[in-house]
């Protein structure tokens, strides 16, 4: 049922925290694919203006550590990073991979001044293709 399982990350705590419980979902629930999702905003090699990522170089290195993280855990990963703006690159891309479901972290680098209602995951949940889960 859950055969793809797209997993947006960033820096955030929440989302260190996200990565067990993917994991233990990947495996109890068997999927065939897991792609963990770096979403940037602007030039890659600029900051962000949240705080985020400066650069390729940062975002390639949580990828890879999060690669690594699920492999000692048995899971097998993809890696993908795109550019814009955050809750609907996760959308788009949940809708290209055919994503069964999204697991994202409850709040990530991503909450706006707006607060909660105007976090990437409020707007991932409302926009999404598929089922979200959000991990507290």
């Amino acid at each position: 049922m859950f055969s793809t399982v797209l997993f947006p990350l960033d820096d955030s705590r929440e989302s260190r925290e996200a990565a067990e419980m993917v994991a233990q979902f990947a495996k109890l629930h068997q999927s065939q694919r897991v792609v963990l999702l770096s979403v940037f905003e602007g030039d890659a090699a600029a900051p962000d203006g949240s705080g985020g990522m400066a650069s390729h170089g940062a975002i390639a290195e949580l990828l890879d550590n999060a690669k690594s993280m699920f492999a000692t855990q048995g899971v097998t990963t993809e890696a993908l990073e795109c550019q814009g703006k955050p809750a609907f690159a996760i959308c788009d891309i949940a809708d290209e991979i055919q994503a069964d479901v999204i697991i994202m972290g409850c709040r990530g680098m991503g909450l706006t001044e707006g607060g909660a209602a105007e976090s990437v995951t409020n707007r991932v949940i409302n926009l999404a293709p598929c089922p979200v889960l959000v991990v507290p």
